[in-house]
Parts: C-alpha cells; structure tokens; sequence
C-alpha cells in the first residue's frame, strides 16, 4: 500500500478526500492535519512517514510553502504535492521551489489525481503539461533519439522564468525586447514539450537545467 498524508484547514475538503483516496487501489491515508504546525506534532507524536503528502498552499498558522520547505528539509524522501485551488505562476513556483514534485488544482477530476499519484509514486515527479503530451508522439522522438540543444541565452531565461519576475521583468535583466523574450518561451515550450510556464519550470529543474 501507498501511504498518503494530507494538510489542509478545511475539514469537509480534508475528509472527503481522503475517502475519495481511499476508494483508490493501493492508496492508504494515514496522517490528515488542519496545517503545518499540526502535521509537525502529529508526525512527532510517532506517526509513520507516509509515502506521499498532499499540501493545501493557504493555511493558517502554518502555510503551505513553508510545510513544504519544512517537510523538504526534515523528510526529503517524501514525494510532496501541492494542492491549490490558485493556479498563478507566482504561486506555483514558490510551491516548486520549497520542494514540492507536483502541483494539483483542487478540482481536478479524481481519475486525473489518481493519475497523478501514480506517477508521482513511481517517477517521483507529476507534470501535467508533459503527461497531457500526445503519447505518440514522445514514442517518435524516443525512437529518433533527439537530443534538446539549449542556448546559453535559453538557459538564462530558464533560470529567470523559474523566479516570480514577469516576463516583461525578465526582458530587462537580459536587455532584450519583449517579443524576443516570447520569442525564447515559445521556442522552449516545444523544445521541453510543455504548455506553460509552470511546465516549463519543472521540466527545467528535472532536467538540470535550473537551480533553485
């Protein structure tokens, strides 16, 4: 059995989602806390560690970047997923930065999340834009044995679109036009199969290619 951990101050939320993982093959909850500071006395109270926690982002007393962070630090071989209903880059990244593999919009249907789950358990990692991509064609560019050539220019802009600065922001460190810079994220979203910025940063940062 998978253990799952759950955070989040909403009650009704925390408890219909843990039946709803229940209903799930192979998926045990085992902690549920109302926010970090109640996970931390619950898993020091001599909890077991579970396999996977899911994080709510907007929590008193305890939020969900720095549950994360903390979890990071303290737990790191714990698959950490984000759970928001705020899908904004700004939020995202912090998330991703703190040391979360995955970010989860609250409605997301529950064969998507389990979904999900699976492939956070077995890679690690959960990144819709690139499971979203048409599986054919991944099949071909294995089979091509393509090889992804990023310019120094590129990964620069990798780097900075991994922070919260806008795209206009990132136009003025690098010193160059704002349709050059659209420019650069067109080009990388083909490059790393992604469909947005968030993909973009966590197909960077699974791929070596920016560091937090």
């Amino acid at each position: 059995m998978i253990t799952i951990g759950i955070v989040d101050d909403h009650q009704l939320f925390l408890k219909s989602l843990s039946l709803m993982l229940a209903s799930f093959k192979n998926y045990d909850v085992t902690v549920e806390a109302l926010n970090g500071k109640d996970l931390q006395e619950k898993m020091a109270s001599g909890k077991d560690v579970p396999d996977i926690i899911l994080i709510d982002v907007n929590m008193p007393v305890m939020n969900g970047v720095d549950t994360t962070a903390w979890l990071h630090a303290n737990h790191p071989s714990v698959k950490l997923v984000a759970l928001s209903m705020n899908d904004d880059d700004k939020t995202i990244i912090e998330m991703i930065k703190a040391g979360s593999c995955a970010y989860l919009l609250k409605d997301t249907h529950p064969n998507e999340l389990e979904k999900a789950l699976a492939e956070i358990n077995l890679k690690g990692y959960y990144n819709a834009d690139v499971s979203n991509i048409n599986y054919r064609r991944l099949i071909m560019t294995d089979q091509k044995k393509e090889t992804v050539t990023i310019s120094d220019k590129e990964k620069q802009f990798i780097q900075l679109a991994c922070s919260d600065m806008t795209y206009k922001q990132i136009a003025s460190v690098m010193n160059l036009s704002e349709r050059t810079i659209d420019g650069y994220r067109e080009s990388l979203f083909q490059k790393l199969n992604v469909q947005s910025r968030v993909g973009l940063a966590m197909e960077a940062i699974r791929k070596g290619l920016a560091t937090l």
